[in-house]
């Protein structure tokens, strides 16, 4: 997949495309819906596929106090959007000045221009251009003036109990009650929170759980405090089928407040493991099932206890997936 980081960068000999315009925070069910009907079209019409996205999130520059904290970083993103078969990527730097095109100059310079776009698949809330004047009824009549069709690409409910559409802003809420379970259904795939691993106070290791501490700057939402089993994935490792690479984990999200911590941490442990030095590696903590949640404890012995019980329930977890392929 081709990624281009400015309109400049998109060559000009560039052939037709069919586009479909988004955050696509998490690239969830529904953006794979869209963005599979994206593909799809483009192979009909001897097209591209491709997805304009933009970076920062628009609501960081605009208005950063309502910013959400996204799902993925941008490199997970990108490789998400690849896995959908997308032929390339327009990622649009966001700027004041870019928030203040008008829709039909947004159209006209990304869309006609640079893409050469014979179709584009949009969502019917779709809003573009300066304060969001555009909307499907515009993007529908500057088709009829560039000549470009509009697809439009109705909704996915997720499970039949909730009526909800598949959302990023669903799997937030998902993931700030810790139900990673619940949330890998709207992402279809496990949620990720991945960065470069850390000294921290090595207490796990006097504790018997030796454990890989993410650094601040880790990419994913963390999702609520509480025990998880999960697997940590070395993302450094190039080799996607050593042996090493994914391997099964109980991850702890939270203060450790029965030292009386105050910073919020990241940190997995994996199983029956004590030999592995990963300081300095990036990995992913790909979170399957939340165990329980965070506690204090009265004296140290009973953590221990509770921590071997943690590990304890993650293996027979993690077991049952593998089992299930």
């Amino acid at each position: 997949m081709q990624r281009w980081t400015d309109l400049a960068d998109v060559p000009a000999d560039h052939g037709r495309s069919v586009v479909a315009i988004g955050n696509f925070d998490g690239v969830h069910r529904g953006h794979r819906s869209v963005l599979g009907a994206v593909v799809q079209q483009a192979a009909e019409r001897d097209a591209a596929a491709v997805a304009v996205t933009f970076e920062p999130h628009p609501l960081r520059v605009l208005h950063p106090e309502r910013a959400p904290e996204l799902l993925t970083g941008t490199e997970h993103r990108l490789d998400l959007l690849a896995g959908t078969g997308l032929d390339g990527v327009l990622v649009m730097p966001f700027t004041r000045e870019l928030a203040g095109w008008s829709p039909e100059r947004f159209v006209r310079e990304a869309l006609v221009d640079a893409l050469h776009v014979t179709a584009v698949v949009v969502g019917r809330d779709i809003r573009f251009g300066h304060r969001n004047a555009g909307d499907l009824a515009t993007m529908q009549e500057l088709g009829g003036q560039y000549g470009f069709e509009v697809l439009v690409a109705e909704d996915e409910l997720g499970d039949a109990g909730s009526g909800r559409r598949w959302s990023s802003t669903w799997a937030r809420e998902l993931l700030a009650a810790g139900d990673v379970a619940a949330a890998a259904e709207v992402l279809g795939r496990p949620h990720r929170v991945s960065g470069e691993v850390v000294h921290g106070d090595h207490r796990g290791r006097e504790l018997g759980f030796p454990t890989a501490n993410l650094g601040p700057d880790s990419q994913g939402l963390v999702p609520a405090d509480g025990v998880y089993a999960g697997w940590l994935v070395r993302l450094d490792l190039p080799d996607e089928d050593a042996p090493d690479r994914v391997l099964p984990a109980a991850v702890s999200i939270g203060t450790n407040p029965t030292f009386d911590g105050t910073s919020r941490r990241v940190e997995a442990y994996v199983l029956d493991r004590d030999d592995l030095d990963l300081y300095g590696e990036t990995v992913a903590l790909e979170l399957v099932q939340r165990l329980r949640e965070t506690v204090r404890f009265d004296d140290v012995d009973s953590l221990v206890a509770q921590m071997r019980a943690d590990v304890e329930q993650a293996r027979r977890l993690l077991t049952r997936v593998v089992a299930a392929g």
